[in-house]
């Protein structure tokens, strides 16, 4: 962490935006194709914590809508067997490490994207660990573990796709928020204080990139039946919980948005969501 933090903040010292910097003679941003089956044709984007879940239902969803996927994941079987099976259906994705909390692991994921070639047309901030545990009984290496992955994970990504797309004309960030971040349950502090931070820091992304023409949104994601919460709560009852394809839709349709309009912010919740009146 000391190292990200004595890094300068000029541009010019950080080296995914020096590298953008003299890419003078990028081609311009390809078009969205709103009216056709493939909306997102000649479009890559980068889906974090894409190896099962949520972040492969999006790397599903827009891999139909016609763009390329890059799948990150700090466990690469899941990120190597998630590009696979998109791959054999005919898709284009690749599998990419990637520790969204490790400045250096974020820095080596976008050299590899830099020496593989080709355009990143937006991020997805998807990748999120929680602890259900009273506050004074959560030790505080794995309550900053939580702030690590899903607030400083999400700074990460952005400071470093932000020059990229700013010298190719403009994207879009996709921040995967949560009914965690509009109220509050019991023995879930970190989760709560991640997710409350990071729909602020999408919201204030959105506000300073938008005379960039980069684009952020924020999905406010009810309770998906994922492993994210099936693996730590199996007796739950699945009948209140919904199928993440369809948070991963709400995904495709911010991205799919005309040029002239930009949606900052949007909650999709299951009929029977629970945290929520």
């Amino acid at each position: 962490m000391s190292d990200a933090l004595s890094e300068s903040p000029s541009t010019t010292h950080h080296p995914i935006a020096k590298e953008a910097t003299m890419q003078t003679s990028l081609p311009p941003r390809p078009a969205a194709h709103p009216d056709t089956a493939v909306p997102l044709l000649d479009r890559t984007y980068l889906v974090s914590g894409a190896g099962r879940g949520l972040g492969a239902a999006i790397c599903r969803t827009l891999s139909a809508a016609g763009a390329a996927v890059i799948v990150a994941d700090i466990d690469d079987k899941l990120a190597h067997d998630s590009a696979g099976g998109l791959t054999e259906a005919g898709a284009q994705a690749w599998p990419l490490h990637l520790d969204v909390s490790d400045p250096a692991s974020v820095r080596a994921a976008f050299e590899s994207l830099r020496a593989r070639g080709g355009r990143l047309d937006g991020i997805v901030n998807n990748a999120a660990i929680d602890i259900t545990l009273p506050v004074d009984e959560v030790d505080a290496e794995t309550w900053r573990k939580v702030l690590m992955v899903n607030l400083y994970g999400p700074y990460l990504m952005a400071h470093a796709a932000v020059p990229v797309l700013k010298a190719q004309g403009g994207g879009h960030i996709v921040n995967i928020a949560s009914t965690a971040s509009k109220r509050a349950w019991p023995n879930a502090s970190a989760y709560h204080a991640t997710k409350w931070g990071l729909l602020g820091f999408s919201h204030a992304l959105h506000a300073e990139l938008r005379p960039h023409g980069i684009k952020v949104s924020a999905i406010v994601a009810g309770g998906m039946r994922t492993p994210f919460l099936l693996d730590r709560f199996p007796d739950i009852d699945q009948g209140n919980l919904q199928d993440p394809a369809n948070v991963a839709n709400a995904v495709r349709f911010v991205l799919t948005q005309p040029e002239e309009t930009v949606i900052p912010e949007v909650m999709v919740l299951p009929m029977k969501e629970t945290s929520w009146p």
